[in-house]
């Protein structure tokens, strides 16, 4: 199992999602966060004054799943993500040891079968 951290700008997270259910992926979890890498500073206007934005706001998508189908959902948000600007975002890949689930309070094995369970893939 891999887990894919996708750090996106917010207003590419429709079409993200879009993408991911096309190809049979349903499960994930979204946060907004604020971050800095090569986009540039802006300025921003509030109540009359003026002020630089260093943190630019993002949203980011993980993703746990099983490791063949790593590769189509890097393509996927990568497809639906990019918009070809500084500040499009970063995708990391990471393994999953293990995954517990805590209404049993058991390993879940189910989680690489997910497909499987679902009727999806």
């Amino acid at each position: 199992m891999k887990k894919i951290e996708a750090i996106i700008r917010p207003e590419r997270l429709t079409d993200t999602i879009k993408g991911l259910k096309k190809i049979g992926i349903t499960g994930f979890t979204v946060s907004q966060v604020v971050g800095r890498g090569k986009q540039k500073d802006t300025q921003g206007v509030y109540r009359g004054k003026n002020y630089q934005v260093t943190l630019h706001p993002k949203v980011k998508l993980e993703i746990v799943l099983s490791d063949y189908l790593v590769e189509s959902t890097i393509r996927t948000v990568m497809q639906a993500a990019q918009t070809g600007e500084d500040g499009d975002g970063k995708i990391y890949v990471y393994p999953i040891l293990e995954a517990y689930n805590i209404r049993t309070g058991t390993i879940d094995y189910d989680i690489d079968d997910l497909a499987n369970r679902e009727g999806g893939l």
